[in-house]
């Protein structure tokens, strides 16, 4: 199967084309971005608790990062809140729940590094 390809435009580089990873789900371009800003993300993943989002976890790659590994990894979002300690044991316990969550993204991640797409 070949690689698909996308052409994002970018203020310093103009319209670049990269290969897209079959998990990547598009992207967000904006005027301004710049080719460093360019992000492949996979279908978010959300951890929830008492019924609300907590975080998301996504596969991601920066393909051409500066400061950053251009690998690709598991982007873990985690919103702020404040709870009690009865809260905090609710929390956790939640967190052992979603862990089958994240040892399936670590799971994809880890093919997608050996190789696979």
């Amino acid at each position: 199967m070949p690689d698909r390809t996308v052409t994002l435009p970018t203020a310093d580089h103009g319209p670049v084309t990269l290969p897209e990873p079959s998990w990547c789900v598009g992207h967000e371009s904006v005027p301004g971005d710049l080719r460093v800003d360019i992000l492949h993300q996979g279908p978010d993943v959300e951890l929830s608790f008492r019924g609300h989002v907590i975080a998301t976890a996504s596969l991601v790659q920066s393909p051409f990062a500066e400061r950053l590994s251009r690998e690709a990894g598991v982007s873990i979002s985690l919103l702020g809140e404040t709870y009690d300690p009865a809260s905090v044991d609710e929390f956790a316990a939640a967190l052992v729940a979603h862990a089958t969550d994240l040892r399936h993204l670590a799971r994809q991640l880890a093919v997608i590094l050996g190789g696979g797409q």
